[in-house]
């Protein structure tokens, strides 16, 4: 572990690590040992900072939702039209693929998480959230700027996103981020 590390505190310590490794090997194979040898504290650590290891991953999901809502959120302070308003969450997800990840980028961790969880759980609740989000601020950025039936519009643009994330994910290729977001621009120029 590096020096600095040490430095931050150790909630954070143990969420930075949960972080990495449950999006590099998943959360039902990421236990708690390797979780807090990689955070460098002790086992109990862990418990003083998180009631269990499901309440860890829902801060977990939290962190990864907040993350994103950072890239849009400097993508959307960025644009200067509003077509480029609109676009801004797939350069937000473009953004957040393109971090140096443990094992490589492997698609959107919030539906990786998703996958390990059984129906009506409250991870799998909180990722159906984080997506209806995503679909409100592209549906809001339409409304702004006008289109209509910008649900609809906002619902497709939210399917055509999250399409290209799996994929992007699934076939380890970026670049499919990149495409959503030109089909996306096609799509919003033939309104």
């Amino acid at each position: 572990m590096v020096a600095t590390e040490h430095k931050k505190p150790v909630r954070q310590r143990l969420l930075d690590a949960a972080s990495r490794l449950f999006y590099a090997y998943g959360v039902t194979a990421t236990g708690i040992d390797a979780i807090t040898r990689q955070a460098g504290v002790a086992k109990m650590s862990l418990y003083n900072n998180f009631s269990s290891k499901e309440d860890l991953i829902l801060v977990y999901l939290e962190h990864r939702h907040a993350e994103l809502l950072k890239f849009y959120h400097q993508r959307l302070n960025q644009a200067e039209t509003t077509q480029a308003r609109i676009l801004a969450i797939f350069e937000a997800y473009i953004d957040h693929a393109g971090i140096d990840y443990e094992g490589g980028f492997r698609g959107c961790g919030l539906l990786n998480a998703a996958a390990e969880f059984p129906s009506g759980s409250p991870g799998r609740d909180r990722v159906c959230e984080h997506k209806e989000q995503i679909q409100q601020l592209i549906q809001e950025q339409l409304e702004n700027a006008g289109y209509g039936s910008s649900a609809q519009l906002a619902s497709h643009l939210a399917l055509l996103l999250e399409g290209a994330m799996s994929r992007a994910g699934l076939e380890y290729d970026t670049a499919l981020l990149v495409q959503a977001r030109d089909i996306a621009t096609v799509l919003l120029e033939a309104q």
